[in-house]
């Protein structure tokens, strides 16, 4: 039927060039911010997952940096060892000098003077801190812990530890000097002084209790001599195997915090990887629907003029 006051076909004509319009502005937007998901409305499904591998990545990448930070920490603890194991070599070599006896009690004072030095590198090195955090505890002979997160959510943790350097007994013996005391069985019992434990060289981080009995007064203010460089020699053995074992702690420590580092790097680019592929515009593909809609664009404005034309055909009719 052909009418005056109703064009279909222009209507139509019109309805098409606006969805190809807004097809046309959509695929604009999406090629110039590089998002498939411009609006919600794009995929609001797709852009709730987005947001949250967003988060998740953003936390894994800070916990790699919490995780290169405590590797720093564990770095400077370690440099810390290296130092007391060099001061300890020392004070080992000094110790056993003063068994020589060929020397006189003037030479052995003389070694004592750097021994003495040596105690107090000793104490400063178990006072260091790591941007104001404590490398080492003074809690206990077995140290303090504290907990590390190496997930994003918090669910997967490591401990790194806070070694007791200075209050490590035999460490403290070396510095603060010692006394000793003789069990029935023939064991020597060596004392940290101020304390009513002792410990045993065959077992020597278990305390025994020792109380208020006959001791003998070997080295209670630290100074070596002739007489207690023997005994020195044996607290000094076993200092250096408990630094040394403090250090293989912090080096497996350090192991872990380094495996732990490499899998939140290796989450985060599979994070970005997958959310690249919900968030972002697949260039090929969107530039390959431009070039449609803008030939829609053109069509539906060719048709509309077409159909608007139509028209005419009626003015030629009443014109007779």
């Amino acid at each position: 039927m052909i009418s005056i006051n109703v064009n279909p076909a222009a209507s139509g004509a019109g309805l098409n060039l606006g969805k190809a319009n807004d097809a046309l502005q959509k695929s604009l937007s999406r090629l110039s911010s590089g998002r498939r998901i411009v609006n919600s409305s794009d995929d609001a499904g797709g852009l709730a997952v987005s947001m949250k591998m967003a988060a998740a990545q953003k936390r894994t990448e800070a916990t790699a940096i919490n995780l290169r930070n405590i590797q720093s920490y564990l770095d400077t603890q370690d440099g810390a060892f290296k130092v007391a194991d060099k001061v300890l070599s020392r004070m080992s070599e000094l110790t056993t000098l003063a068994r020589d006896v060929t020397k006189n009690s003037g030479d052995v004072e003389n070694y004592d003077k750097e021994f003495q030095n040596l105690q107090l590198q000793l104490t400063s090195l178990g006072t260091e801190k790591f941007n104001g955090v404590a490398l080492f505890s003074s809690a206990s002979s077995t140290g303090s812990k504290f907990t590390v997160p190496t997930s994003e959510d918090g669910s997967q943790n490591t401990t790194v530890t806070q070694a007791s350097m200075d209050s490590d007994p035999w460490v403290s013996m070396m510095v603060n000097g010692f006394n000793t005391t003789v069990t029935s069985g023939g064991t020597t019992i060596y004392i940290p002084v101020g304390s009513t434990d002792g410990y045993d060289l065959n077992d020597p981080l278990t305390p025994i209790s020792v109380g208020s009995g006959s001791t003998t007064s070997v080295s209670s203010s630290g100074t070596l001599t002739y007489d207690n460089s023997d005994d020195f020699v044996q607290v000094v053995q076993m200092a250096l195997q408990q630094v040394a074992d403090m250090r293989a702690q912090n080096g497996a420590e350090m192991s872990r915090v380094n495996f732990a580092q490499d899998l939140l790097n290796i989450n985060a680019i599979n994070l970005e990887a997958a959310n690249s592929r919900i968030i972002d515009v697949d260039v090929a593909s969107e530039s390959s629907q431009l070039a449609r809609f803008q030939i829609l664009q053109q069509a539906g404005t060719a048709m509309l003029a077409q159909a608007n034309t139509s028209q005419q055909s009626l003015v030629r009719l009443l014109q007779g």
